[in-house]
């Protein structure tokens, strides 16, 4: 499944248009933070994160504990939405309101998998471990280690990005 880019941003002046920038910024930031439903209920939680873009489709690779609240959401809802941001900071006006945030974002929507086979989860495990390190080591995961953690991954469907630059000082 090819991801796909939706059109639905108000600021178009603040939009990263060309993929190779939004998978710059998903590159570059280190944190994600998986936006899951219960009942209506929203949830949100904080990960590192590991991807791959292969033929145009962005996927997402996480771990975690084998039960848990997320767990448990994932396993009735698997839709989710994820949010990543980075080159955040403030710069400061003469008043409040000539301050800005500059920052690169991106968010976008999928459905979580959750995987099963020792295979799929070592490359999971290897994938967040290339990002989050930015080396290139594959690591061996014995078949105990493997049953001791949930690695997931999340087959992005849709995503945007969005940056602003340190605003420009009207003074």
């Amino acid at each position: 499944m090819k991801s796909k880019t939706i059109n639905a941003m108000r600021r178009k002046d603040k939009e990263i248009v060309d993929v190779n920038d939004k998978i710059n910024v998903v590159k570059k930031c280190k944190v994600c933070r998986l936006a899951l439903s219960e009942n209506d209920m929203p949830y949100i939680v904080p990960l590192n994160y590991g991807y791959i873009f292969e033929n145009e489709t962005l996927t997402l690779f996480f771990h975690g504990a084998v039960e848990g609240k997320k767990l448990d959401i994932i396993r009735i809802n698997s839709n989710a939405c994820f949010e990543i941001d980075c080159d955040r900071n403030l710069v400061e006006g003469k008043t409040p309101l000539d301050y800005g945030f500059a920052f690169k974002s991106i968010i976008g929507f999928g459905k979580i998998v959750i995987l099963e086979e020792a295979n799929e989860k070592t490359y999971g495990l290897n994938q967040i471990m290339k990002h989050q390190t930015e080396k290139d080591t594959i690591y061996d995961f014995t078949n105990e280690q493997l049953k001791g953690v949930c690695v997931y991954k999340m087959l992005v469907e849709t995503f945007t990005g969005k940056q602003s630059p340190a605003p420009k000082q009207p003074f």
